[in-house]
């Protein structure tokens, strides 16, 4: 039995206050996909966000996947009104996040439906940025950086912990250190690529950094000193 998604009437705050509607019409389909500043819908019963929504896929009534959910926008009366979506795949970009109504999505035997949508259709809409992201980008760097600082100090104490060793011991930390200056040198050159980058393009290389600091710390862990 189809379940769909209905919340009550709000304003989505922060980057998207102010802004004009914005609609794409599907061809061949009757469904209208958009963002619009409001959105009229009753309130929302039964769903879990852990594990109906959450980095679930998306696909579109043909059963072809056009995104994930990423987020979701909480208004100042603590209602859930507009659903992140993600979509990737597109030439330059690592992934395009636009906020859809939430009532434009349905659960039809389990798999999250938005009737009508494509992955044209999704990059189409304007891009969803938060209205703190300049300071969520500053918080994810100065993690990386410590993850990377934390990784040379490691080095350090396996040098001097190299030289004071026998062979045998030598040869395992050289080892860790081997990998772990690989590691480091990798995590560093993905943060630097995103410093380059513009602070509105930051996201397109946080999936990346994240893997490479997640190795880094992992090896940085492992470590024997």
């Amino acid at each position: 039995m189809k379940k769909r998604l209905i919340f009550a009437t709000l304003t989505l705050a922060g980057a998207l206050v102010g802004a004009n509607a914005a609609w794409a019409q599907v061809a061949g389909a009757t469904t209208t996909i958009g963002v619009s500043v409001s959105e009229s819908t009753q309130v929302a019963l039964g769903w879990s966000v852990k594990k109906t929504l959450m980095g679930k896929t998306i696909y579109n009534d043909l059963g072809t996947k056009v995104g994930k959910v990423e987020d979701l926008i909480i208004s100042p009366e603590r209602n859930v009104s507009y659903v992140i979506v993600g979509a990737g795949g597109f030439v330059g970009i690592g992934r395009h996040d636009v906020a859809v109504p939430v009532s434009q999505i349905q659960n039809r035997a389990g798999r999250l439906v938005m009737a009508g949508a494509t992955k044209d259709t999704i990059k189409s809409l304007p891009a969803f940025e938060y209205a703190n992201d300049t300071a969520r980008r500053d918080e994810f760097i100065a993690a990386a950086e410590k993850d990377i600082a934390n990784a040379k100090t490691k080095v350090s104490d396996l040098d001097k912990a190299a030289g004071t060793t026998t062979a045998d011991m030598k040869a395992k930390i050289d080892a860790h250190t081997m990998t772990l200056k690989a590691e480091m040198k990798t995590a560093e050159g993905k943060l630097s690529e995103m410093k380059m980058a513009t602070v509105k393009r930051w996201r397109e290389f946080e999936a990346s950094v994240n893997a490479a600091t997640g190795r880094l710390r992992k090896s940085t862990d492992k470590a024997v000193a």
